[in-house]
């Protein structure tokens, strides 16, 4: 004779305390083995609520935890520095941005995300240092789902990589983000060149193939410089500089490629829009200096417009 059925149902949920994912569902489907397979009756109220709980742990076994680790996004774009342990991210991050990090010559210094703004042509992207990836983020070995989360929400991707270091760590940082299904347009930031032998770059770019290689250090600010304009490429980006009685204005607007003069005045605001009859230009995208265009014309990075309504 099986035990009273409400003590059963105690006993059950006893032996599920604690326990998720897929050690949920095992233990779930022993239980299911021990049960008597009546089919009417409070013994078949339990069969039913204990596959009930198979399905509701399956969905939740398959959901990426994005709620533990956020990041705010502010700027015109978020990119992510993604990489392996130690490859120098948390100091890169420190050069560009002139935040303040705790920086280490060990692994894992940075245990959280982090955020910093750097301007880029006079436009503020947020740049985000994402703690070091390692096999099995997938299966969130050390947090790695909730910084897969974090990563998925960004508009682009620096791969981080020693210029000394083998390839091996950084194409399974590549293999876990790929194996999260996340595409996003991406460099690879060659890191502390300043310390490798001459053809180590040519050498590393033949292995990455299907990656633009920005050699960088932090002590030479033209690499940095480069890595800069290599990270507003990948944003996407136009910056459209506004002109308005003889004067240009300090900041540019940032604006998507392809944006029109329409587009442009709209953003400035919608009643200047409305009113739009046309605009002079200067810059890639004017055939000279000042050229009068219509509300269609397609401006260029670096272009001023001066909007007439």
């Amino acid at each position: 004779m099986p035990m009273p059925h409400r003590t059963q149902m105690q006993l059950i949920k006893r032996r599920l305390v604690g326990k998720e994912g897929t050690e949920r569902i095992r233990e779930l489907r022993a239980i299911l083995g021990e049960l008597p397979d009546y089919r009417n009756g409070p013994y078949a109220d339990i069969r039913k609520w204990v596959n009930e709980q198979i399905d509701a742990s399956r969905v939740r076994a398959k959901v990426v935890h994005r709620d533990s680790i956020s990041v705010r996004r502010e700027g015109a774009a978020q990119v992510a520095f993604v990489g392996p342990p130690n490859v120098g991210k948390s100091s890169l991050l420190q050069a560009l941005s002139e935040i303040q990090i705790k920086t280490g010559d060990y692994a894992f210094t940075t245990l959280r995300p982090v955020p910093a703004l750097t301007r880029i042509g006079g436009v503020l992207v947020q740049l985000v240092e994402i703690p070091g990836l390692i096999e099995g983020s997938g299966e969130d070995r050390g947090g790695g789902r909730a910084l897969l989360g974090v990563l998925r929400n960004a508009d682009a991707i620096v791969y981080c990589q020693d210029a000394s270091a083998p390839l091996r760590d950084i194409e399974v940082v590549r293999a876990e983000v790929a194996a999260a299904g996340i595409d996003k347009p991406a460099i690879l930031a060659a890191t502390k060149v300043d310390e490798v032998a001459a053809g180590r770059l040519e050498q590393l770019r033949s292995e990455v193939p299907d990656l633009d290689v920005v050699a960088v250090s932090i002590l030479d600010d033209d690499s940095l410089d480069a890595l800069r304009e290599g990270i507003w490429r990948l944003t996407g980006l136009i910056r459209v500089w506004l002109r308005h009685n003889g004067e240009i204005d300090p900041r540019p607007l940032a604006m998507g490629s392809g944006a029109t003069v329409a587009e442009v005045a709209d953003r400035v605001h919608h009643e200047l829009a409305a009113s739009l009859v046309g605009a002079r230009i200067w810059g890639p995208s004017a055939r000279f200096d000042g050229q009068r265009v219509g509300g269609a014309h397609v401006v260029g990075d670096g272009d001023t417009v001066e909007v007439l309504s």
